[in-house]
């Protein structure tokens, strides 16, 4: 007799009751969405990568009878066009994207929900607004730091050598010494096919490193054209640009949401982004609530991971968020 399926720890799938494209300027044009409770308390979901896009599985996270649940591809991701475009791309300009998009759904402060990069532009948005928000949810947490960049080109190796090994290998050995270089110029180049094995390259080894146990499904998707190219590219021009923030400067600025609830999730074996980042983070804000998830590595619908991230959105429902 087969094994009875254990309960999902999400929310049953949803449609968005709205959706729309926005222009932000004469390049650029978001997709956005909205699920749940058109009278709901407004949660803001901010999607990884950079470049990574929405699943419709994003909007599981929350209760659709109780938020008003807006998402958006950021610029060069998903339904946002052009797909892949750096120009005009930086951490200020997504920040914009945001308040733009706040002022255009006439909502005041929202409750802001993002893992991996999506912790950054959180952490980033709220240092900036932090009278836009209501509180955060924030798991996987990525710093934008120089070591954390060199971590993810260099030191995954010591977890996953032959995902690493396969990354590497699609460099001419001349140029292994600077990767994030190599790549770049295969993620920009004008031959449109090399563009496309380089972002699938580069997409795949993120893929491989992101579960505690393998998942080939995860792989598969991150194989897509269209997340492909989104996560090469703008993860290579983000690196590239110290994720345009200065030294430290979320850690530095988090003074100025220390008077806000929030909730930090982080997978014990998250080799992507090591816990060592959402401990620092932890430590700048001791009010913030921290979870270790044991048994858990990147992805955020690992179930240890899922199951603690609608737990976070229950408690903020609870508390009125």
């Amino acid at each position: 007799m087969p094994e009875s399926t254990p309960p999902s720890p999400v929310y049953p799938p949803i449609e968005p009751y709205r959706s729309g494209r926005l222009p932000v300027d004469d390049l650029h044009t978001l997709y956005w969405e909205e699920c749940g409770n058109p009278a709901g308390v407004p949660v803001l979901f901010l999607h990884g990568g950079p470049g990574a896009g929405l699943s419709p599985r994003h909007r599981q996270f929350f209760d659709p009878a109780y938020y008003r649940i807006v998402l958006f591809d950021q610029r060069g991701a998903g339904q946002s066009t052009p797909l892949g475009e750096t120009r005009h791309n930086t951490t200020q300009l997504l920040m914009e994207d945001i308040e733009r998009l706040r002022q255009l759904l006439g909502i005041a402060q929202w409750l802001v929900f993002g893992g991996s990069w999506g912790s950054t532009l959180a952490l980033a948005y709220g240092e900036a607004h932090p009278q836009c928000c209501t509180g955060f949810i924030l798991r996987g947490i990525f710093l934008g730091t120089p070591p954390e960049i060199d971590w993810f080109l260099n030191g995954m190796k010591w977890f996953f050598p032959q995902e690493h090994e396969r990354f590497v290998a699609a460099i001419p050995e001349p140029e292994r010494d600077d990767l994030l270089q190599a790549y770049e110029q295969r993620l920009f180049s004008d031959n449109a096919a090399e563009n496309l094995q380089a972002a699938r390259n580069w997409s795949r080894y993120e893929g491989r490193c992101l579960h505690l146990l393998p998942q080939p499904e995860t792989a598969e998707a991150l194989d897509s054209e269209t997340v492909a190219l989104g996560i090469g590219r703008l993860e290579a021009h983000y690196f590239r640009h110290a994720a345009y923030l200065t030294d430290d400067q979320l850690i530095r600025n988090v003074d100025r949401i220390r008077h806000l609830p929030a909730v930090i999730i982080q997978g014990r074996y998250d080799v992507v982004c090591p816990p060592q980042s959402a401990w620092r983070l932890h430590r700048a804000w001791p009010e913030a609530r921290f979870q270790i998830i044991e048994g858990a590595g990147h992805a955020a619908f690992e179930p240890g991971i899922a199951s603690a991230l609608v737990a976070a959105t229950e408690q903020f429902k609870r508390s009125g968020g």
